[in-house]
This record gives C-alpha cells, sequence and structure tokens, in this order.
C-alpha cells in the first residue's frame, strides 16, 4: 500500500547504495536495535556494522539485507537516509576474506597490550562478524 511506504537513501562515499521506497527498515545503532516505519519521530542515530533490513512492499514482506559499517542515520517522518562509512549487499562479500578478518581482529584482541590498538582491533571485530551473519 503506497500510503504505508516512505523513501528510503542509502549513499556511502564510493557510492549510491540505495535509493527507494520502504514500508519498514530495521538496523542497529549505538542505543540498539531500531526499526522505521512511515511518520516515526525524527531522529538522528549514530549506526554500527551490523545488518540493515528493508521491507520494501510491507513489514512481512522478505526483506532485501544490506550491510552497513557504521554511519548515521537521519529518519524523518516520510524520509529515513543512512550515511554508511561502507555499504555491502550480501553477494558483494567474500566468506573467505571475512572470516580471515575476524581471525586477525580475534588474535589483535588477545594480544591485547602489545601496541595493539583494542579499539580498532573491536570494530574489525565487529565488521567482519556483520559481514559473516549477512551471509547465514
Amino acid at each position: 500500500m503506497e500510503d504505508n511506504l516512505f523513501d528510503l537513501e542509502i549513499i556511502s562515499p564510493e557510492r549510491d547504495f540505495y535509493e527507494g521506497k520502504a514500508a519498514f527498515v530495521e538496523m542497529t545503532t549505538t542505543e540498539g536495535n531500531i526499526g522505521v516505519y512511515k511518520m516515526h519521530i525524527p531522529v538522528t542515530c549514530m549506526l554500527v556494522p551490523g545488518m540493515v533490513k528493508i521491507y520494501e512492499e510491507s513489514p512481512n514482506s522478505e526483506p532485501k539485507k544490506a550491510i552497513i559499517h557504521g554511519g548515521f542515520v537521519e529518519i524523518l517522518r516520510k524520509r529515513v537516509r543512512i550515511i554508511a562509512e561502507i555499504a555491502e549487499w550480501p553477494e558483494e562479500i567474500d566468506i573467505n576474506r571475512a572470516e580471515e578478518a575476524r581471525i586477525r581482529a580475534e588474535r589483535r584482541i588477545e594480544e591485547g597490550g602489545n601496541g595493539v590498538d583494542i579499539g580498532r582491533a573491536e570494530a574489525a571485530l565487529r565488521r567482519s562478524l556483520a559481514r559473516i551473519n549477512a551471509l547465514k
């Protein structure tokens, strides 16, 4: 039903990733998971690496899935704009590279204080897990 749809845009520095209509969208913010329908209260949130589910027809339809590697979301009553550091479709992900990145990040975290930037290692781990989970 067209009346329940809002404009959704996902952009990254590399490309205009997605532009279309949606009935519902789910994503992960620094405060937890959020779901958005048309006429949501306006808000801006920071995004963490994770999956964005786009329900184009209705909240009961099969969602399109995208991986976002952090960024921001601007939610307005009739429009949602996601500005992502990186945005990928699951079919663009190389599972072997994602697994290797996960192993490297876990190793760096285990090494801890040996000159390792734990924050960067944890962020790399979150990105690799987001990619891996998208393919499950």
